[in-house]
């Protein structure tokens, strides 16, 4: 019986994030699938913890919008055997909008989001442009394309990161290297209840209900969803799929 276009043997899959939230959900589906994982992140202990529940799992703190840790680490991923796919999750969100979002603010999202991916995907595609293959596959949003209220410089930085995942599809596509990202809606993640404690402490349960209803489907996604997802545009599965941004929203963006 032929092995399944999902499975993963023999692949190098690093993801950044990978801690927690959807990239760990990655990254504990990558490693079912059959990957040898590498979880970066910027939160030692949650990162130890990560790589200590997935088999087989090295975690290397990393903070992406840094240019010499993200030297160093994949520096450490090329001894190991390089990089075969890359799951670009570490990023930041902001409320605000225009006139509300500090320059403070919107440095930090263009430095974790937009300049952290730019670096780690660099990094990344040095070493599948000597393997002739690879996969990347980057965390946008459907703030990307959609308006959202109050998400101004979050949507302008995972615009960028769209931008970035074409332009990276288009010129190394010659060299066996796909480049795809996956936009969610609202995914429900430690993120988004630790959130709620912070601001509607009492009312959370009431701020969760309206968070789901804002998704047609009426619910928000899960982690787990958005890593089945990601599972296929990173396997032969998707083997003709690239410069493809894939929503992921409950409805969100045609529903509405």
């Amino acid at each position: 019986m032929p092995s399944s276009p999902f499975r993963l043997e023999g692949k190098s899959a690093v993801v950044t994030g990978g801690a927690s939230g959807i990239g760990n959900a990655i990254a504990i589906a990558f490693a079912e699938a059959g990957a040898r994982i590498t979880l970066l992140d910027i939160n030692p202990a949650q990162l130890e913890a990560a790589a200590a529940a997935i088999p087989g799992a090295n975690g290397i703190p990393c903070d992406v919008s840094e240019p010499e840790q993200v030297q160093q680490a994949f520096a450490a991923i090329g001894e190991a055997g390089g990089t075969d796919i890359l799951v670009n999750s570490a990023g930041v969100s902001h409320i605000g909008t225009l006139l509300s979002t500090d320059v403070a603010s919107f440095d930090r999202l263009f430095r974790i989001n937009v300049k952290g991916s730019y670096l780690v995907m660099q990094a990344a595609v040095a070493q599948m442009v000597e393997k002739k293959s690879g996969v990347i596959l980057n965390m946008a949003s459907v703030a990307a394309t959609a308006g959202l209220s109050d998400r101004f410089a979050y949507s302008m930085s995972k615009g960028a990161v769209l931008s970035m995942t074409l332009s990276t599809a288009k010129d190394y596509l010659q060299h066996g290297i796909r480049c795809n990202c996956i936009s969610p809606a609202r995914v429900h993640t430690p993120f988004v209840d630790n959130f709620l404690a912070r601001n509607y402490a009492g009312k959370e349960a009431e701020q969760m209900a309206r968070l789901a209803a804002a998704q047609p489907i009426g619910r928000m996604g899960t982690p787990q969803e958005i890593a089945l997802l990601a599972l296929y545009l990173c396997s032969d599965a998707s083997s003709f799929v690239t410069g493809a941004d894939y929503p992921i929203d409950g409805g969100f963006f045609n529903l509405r």
